[in-house]
């Protein structure tokens, strides 16, 4: 889970890449540097991530069995709500009781 603004979006195949800056993560379950890399497996541009808006992310590291794909994956059931400063505060609420 992180909080993150879409600087920008590429159709790649058959999938869409965004390009992420990283503004907090809060829950580390993988390491996240300033700039990520956040594929969506459709082009549909589904869920609607606009350039320049901030959003809070929930995704998952995809590594494939031969260990040559590593990447930030947003599925389906991934979460992608726009940021607002009620979403710091619940985030912040929720990683105190974790």
């Amino acid at each position: 889970v992180f909080h993150g603004r879409i600087l920008a979006r590429r159709v790649v195949g058959q999938e869409t890449r965004y390009e992420v800056e990283v503004k907090a993560p809060y829950r580390r379950r993988f390491p996240l540097v300033s700039r990520e890399y956040l594929w969506v497996p459709n082009t549909c541009g589904c869920p609607p991530l606009r350039e320049g808006g901030e959003y809070l992310l929930m995704a998952r590291r995809h590594v494939n069995h031969e260990h040559t794909l590593n990447r930030i994956l947003l599925q389906d059931d991934g979460y992608a709500r726009p940021w607002t400063p009620r979403e710091a505060r619940l985030v912040r609420e929720a990683a105190r009781h974790c």
